[in-house]
């Protein structure tokens, strides 16, 4: 079967500083990180972990598709843990969203002569912030690619870590990658690229009225649906307490030291999140 892509079109906000492309870019820290871990979702579904955003390699008769691919460095690991569960070359790369934790290797794909697809507004992100590896191929509402007889679809449910996020369906597997819209213990809202603290809950809402099981996370571990709607119930909690200390008149110091003792928020979230949702839950 010859590769199929049928894009479906339905449905350049400010990029982040230097300082977070720095971070992206070298994966916040001085010290080399460990080998990537290959971690087994299904047979023809795996997620190599570390380093970055969580990979997800689906594996077809005709080749693997991926889903991100961390920092320009892990090019190679990713690349030689694909050849550890398949003799197919990688076909395509989706794109999550356009922070280098998840594009970071995109230049070297398509050098590689792998299309990487991703969402218009995150592709125009990553036009503002001059980053590398910019796909030249990018959707607006969903997108389909079916290879070897294997469909995945990626679809956009509206702003929420950032304006162009996507969550990558894996039908026959009942699976989905969330990338960051769902990533560690509190959510990072992207505010200087569209993300939206309000809209973040409603496009969690959309993600859980789809049928699945299983859920490739942008970090951390495989986990379930429950999972992610504890995540969203969770969040829930944070931006109720969060307007009650907004509409309650508390400084932005205030606010800070509030988000952090009781959520974890730490200088990137403070730095990115913290005037967006002030002026959102006012």
């Amino acid at each position: 079967m010859k590769p199929l892509i049928a894009l479906r079109v339905g449905f350049g906000l400010l990029a982040l500083g230097s300082a977070w492309t720095a971070f992206t870019q070298q994966g916040g820290g001085l010290q080399p990180p460990p080998p990537l871990a290959l971690v087994k979702v299904a047979d023809d579904l795996y997620s190599i972990e570390g380093s970055g955003g969580n990979v997800a390699v689906y594996l077809t008769d005709e080749g693997a598709i991926v889903i991100d691919d961390k920092f320009e460095r892990n090019y190679d690991e990713i690349v030689a843990n694909v050849k550890k569960i398949t003799d197919k070359p990688v076909r395509y790369v989706l794109n999550t969203h356009h922070h280098g934790d998840h594009t970071g290797a995109n230049a070297k794909m398509l050098g590689a002569g792998y299309e990487v697809l991703l969402h218009k507004n995150a592709r125009a992100n990553m036009v503002n912030g001059k980053m590398p590896g910019i796909p030249r191929i990018a959707f607006a509402d969903e997108a389909q690619v079916v290879l070897g007889g294997k469909e995945i679809r990626a679809k956009h449910f509206g702003r929420g870590h950032t304006n162009g996020d996507a969550v990558v369906f894996f039908p026959a597997r009942r699976a989905i990658h969330t990338g960051d819209l769902m990533a560690g213990a509190t959510p990072l809202i992207d505010y200087p690229n569209g993300g939206s603290v309000v809209e973040f809950l409603k496009t969690l809402d959309g993600i859980l009225a789809n049928d699945f099981d299983v859920v490739i996370p942008g970090h951390g571990a495989v986990q379930k649906k429950a999972d992610l709607q504890a995540y969203r119930d969770n969040f829930s909690k944070l931006v109720a307490a969060a307007r009650e200390q907004v509409r309650a008149g508390k400084s932005k110091e205030e606010i800070g030291k509030f988000m952090a003792a009781n959520y974890g928020w730490g200088a990137m979230q403070a730095r990115l999140s913290l005037d967006g949702m002030m002026a959102e839950l006012k």
